[in-house]
């Protein structure tokens, strides 16, 4: 059977119903699971293989209340389920995912979803968390009241969605479909779900203990703030205490690669390509690795516990009177893994006004590409010791610069606001999950994307960026009475050089000009630049072998790593994050904003800091 004439299974729910997860389980992808409203923000398609050799194309749907839309990402649900999706043919089956410990909310998309008569079942998920807490659900009694076929799944066991894919192939392999179409929907689908409830559910309580226990701490005005604001802190710390014995393998790894290289290749072109091009910018990257999953384990684990959107309701009160909301808080949260996603998850954001504002303020959330740079410069510059009472300099020094971003963030939309004529605050209506143990599955999957990710942006982008800047440092050769080091007669050396114009009250030598022209394809391509800038303008073999941290501690000043420092937290240098924000918008004068904005941002602060900190004698 072909791609085009596969059977094609819509999984549609309200937010956070465990579509993802059971998504994964059916067709064996690895999308992103989180315990919380938003992750899904565009269709996705997968493959589901039923008994008999019977495939299937599976779509998960963003997360939906209704079908009539409040966001974008309804929007896309809606269209998928009624067939009016761009070049796609409706949906042959609807499985509508609903959590069954929270029937009372997910069975009014359920009843809702009848009106469309097409064909569908339920999936009641989230089985095994509904038995702890000692709800009872009699299934034959809710699939004759739905007037649906109703299915056991959880989607966080191997064997979860067994029946959902016997049932799928039955319904199709017996040509029964058309007689599961769905009725129209009552009118009034609240009365409604609590008629079907009162006759097919008997629950003790509408919310768990433990939830209401660890709610009345972690959502207090007061203890609340104060445990996000240490989670938050203990997370910055861990990212150089735990790194630091990976990071230094990995070190020693690449510098034993190059010795190797070094002592098996005669001298000449390809040598240099290989050990101060290839070895000396991708190893001076892949470092930073570690750091990088340490701070992924953190956002995962609080993304699956459902401590999440308990965060965004404490933070709403701040964020509103920064011109955001607390349904903002997510976005920018995802920001600090890359800005394209979180940009993209504000489509969640039902008012106009604060989805702008997210758009334009998350390039300014801390990014994992600018954390290899941030972990360079406070390598260099900061020294590795203890302070008030064990807390690690450098992981505070990390903080400050995540904290900056964060309060530029807020100061931007509290300017927006202030411009704008719509000033009102909108109320948060969000959704707060039950809690529960991050599963280790989804653990791992998300730190093996993470990992992925990086790895082939520095095979890819990092890699072609690095080669190119080899050859741009490498030719032309210099004269034969040449007086200066041969780079400097390079095309590299030349547009440096040129750049040092613009770029010299903020403290920036000629070899960081270079480097921030292809950190506009990726952030942390400016370590790979730098490395293979000095590799190459070393004065012989001993200095061209050295790590690029002493190198950097030697040729800069205080103020000039500060100035840099801060130039990251601003700098819009990240050609993917303004493709998005074009899409998002559909405007060309919202990018233009956001490209200037944020480039004056990070020359006004880079030279205010440059030229302060030479007064105070760090020049």
């Amino acid at each position: 059977m072909s791609e085009a004439t596969l059977p094609r299974i819509a999984l549609i729910g309200n937010p956070n119903s465990g579509k993802t997860a059971l998504f994964n389980l059916l067709t064996g992808s690895r999308q992103k699971v989180a315990n919380y409203t938003g992750v899904t923000v565009e269709r996705k398609e997968g493959r589901m293989h039923g008994a008999a050799g019977r495939n299937y194309a599976v779509l998960d749907l963003p997360g939906a209340y209704s079908l009539t839309p409040a966001s974008l990402e309804e929007a896309i649900a809606r269209d998928v389920c009624r067939g009016f999706y761009p070049g796609e043919a409706a949906p042959d089956l609807l499985v509508c995912v609903v959590d069954a410990t929270n029937l009372r909310l997910h069975l009014r998309l359920v009843l809702e979803l009848k009106s469309l008569g097409r064909p569908m079942l339920v999936a009641l998920n989230q089985m095994d968390a509904a038995s702890r807490r000692g709800i009872e659900i009699d299934v034959a009694a809710l699939s004759r009241e739905l007037g649906l076929p109703v299915v056991e799944t959880i989607a966080v066991q191997g064997d979860g969605a067994k029946e959902l894919v016997t049932k799928v192939d039955a319904l199709f392999a017996n040509g029964e479909l058309e007689h599961i179409r769905a009725s129209p929907a009552p009118q009034d689908l609240h009365t409604e779900a609590r008629r079907v409830i009162d006759a097919s559910v008997t629950m003790p309580r509408r919310t768990a203990r433990v939830d209401d226990a660890l709610d009345r701490w972690l959502l207090h005005p007061v203890f609340g703030l104060l445990t996000l604001a240490v989670v938050m802190f203990l997370m910055f710390q861990a990212v150089y205490a735990w790194a630091t014995p990976l990071m230094d393998a990995i070190e020693a790894g690449t510098a034993w690669l190059g010795g190797v290289v070094e002592g098996a290749m005669a001298d000449g072109p390809l040598r240099s390509l290989l050990i101060d091009g290839i070895i000396a910018g991708l190893g001076g990257v892949v470092v930073f690795l570690p750091q990088i999953l340490i701070l992924f384990i953190f956002i995962l684990i609080l993304e699956e516990s459902g401590y999440l959107p308990r965060a965004a309701f404490l933070l709403d009160h701040t964020m509103s009177a920064a011109g955001l909301s607390g349904r903002s808080f997510i976005p920018l949260l995802s920001s600090f893994a890359c800005a394209v996603p979180g940009i993209m998850a504000t489509r969640s954001i039902q008012d106009p006004r604060d989805r702008l504002a997210t758009i334009l303020v998350a390039p300014l959330m801390t990014c994992s590409a600018r954390l290899p740079v941030y972990a360079l410069l406070i390598g260099a510059f900061i020294p590795s010791r203890k302070v008030w009472g064990g807390l690690e300099l450098q992981g505070l020094v990390l903080f400050a610069l995540y904290m900056a971003g964060i309060g530029s963030a807020l100061l931007v939309s509290w300017v927006m606001k202030r411009w704008r004529r719509d000033r009102g605050e909108h109320a948060l209506m969000l959704e707060l999950p039950s809690y529960r143990l991050p599963h280790w599955r989804d653990l791992v999957i998300g730190l093996y994307e993470r990992a992925m990710i990086f790895l082939k942006r520095v095979g890819g982008i990092i890699l072609a960026m690095t080669v190119l800047l080899w050859f741009l440092l490498s030719f032309p050769a210099a004269p034969a009475d040449a007086t200066m080091p041969a780079i400097d007669y390079s095309f590299a050396g030349r547009i440096g050089h040129a750049m040092t114009a613009i770029f010299a009250p903020l403290g920036f030598n000629w070899q960081i000009c270079i480097a921030l022209i292809p950190a506009m394809a990726a952030r942390e391509v400016v370590v790979s630049s730098l490395a293979t800038v000095y590799a190459l303008s070393a004065a012989n073999d001993d200095a061209a072998s050295q790590a690029l941290l002493p190198l950097v501690q030697q040729d800069w000043s205080v103020a000039t790593a500060l100035s840099l420092l801060v130039w990251f937290i601003y700098a819009p240098q990240c050609l993917s994050t303004l493709a998005t924000i074009k899409r998002e918008t559909g405007s060309w004068r919202q990018t233009a904003f956001a490209t200037v904005y944020l480039f004056a941002l990070a020359y006004g602060a880079s030279f205010i800091t440059y030229q302060v900190a030479v007064a105070l004698g760090a020049g």
